[in-house]
């Protein structure tokens, strides 16, 4: 309850995101995913339709570790209707402050790049919709509250209109 509390909270603040990067330089805490992402986390999330409707909610157990530039994070979600599924994120650091990631089921790899406390990236997920696969575009923004805690909202796209959004709320275990 105290998380959704929060969350209601900051909504108005993450329902005016910004489209660019750059409106978040300087700003703190920096996220650094090598350093947020590292250990175990806990998640807790939805999936809404494109009129905010919540489709599925569900709950992510994920452990991440780095060695130099390059990261693992694994992923096991568990839906509210009983779906359980598995994502292991392979990353990577770059000098210029870019990242990109790769999964089994990413189509095109993730690439974006963090500014102060915020991370965008953008890719495309093969996501199974009533027995089909749907490549479905994800421009996926993260917030860094605390060294602790991350707002990650993403927008989903296919043929270039918006499908649905996912927000999670993600917390290192270690904090809880």
């Amino acid at each position: 309850m105290k998380i959704l509390l929060i969350l209601l909270a900051l909504l108005p603040l993450l329902s005016s995101c910004s489209s660019k990067i750059e409106d978040y330089t300087g700003t703190t805490p920096a996220l650094e995913l090598d350093r947020f992402f590292t250990g175990e986390l806990v998640a807790y999330g939805m999936v809404q339709d494109r009129f905010g409707q919540v489709l599925r909610r569900f709950k992510v157990d994920m452990v991440a570790s780095w060695e130099g530039n390059k990261g693992v994070l694994e992923e096991d979600f568990f839906y509210d209707d009983g779906e359980q599924q598995r994502r292991v994120w392979y990353l990577e650091k770059h000098p210029d402050g870019r990242y990109t990631g790769t999964a089994g089921d990413v189509v095109t790899p993730a690439e974006g790049r963090t500014e102060g406390y915020a991370l965008n990236w953008r890719y495309t997920l093969a996501v199974p919709v009533d027995g089909k696969v749907w490549n479905i575009n994800f421009n996926d923004w993260m917030y860094l509250l605390d060294e602790n805690r991350l707002i990650n909202r993403a927008e989903m796209t296919k043929w270039g209109f918006r499908v649905g959004e996912v927000t999670l709320w993600i917390e290192r275990k270690a904090a809880i």
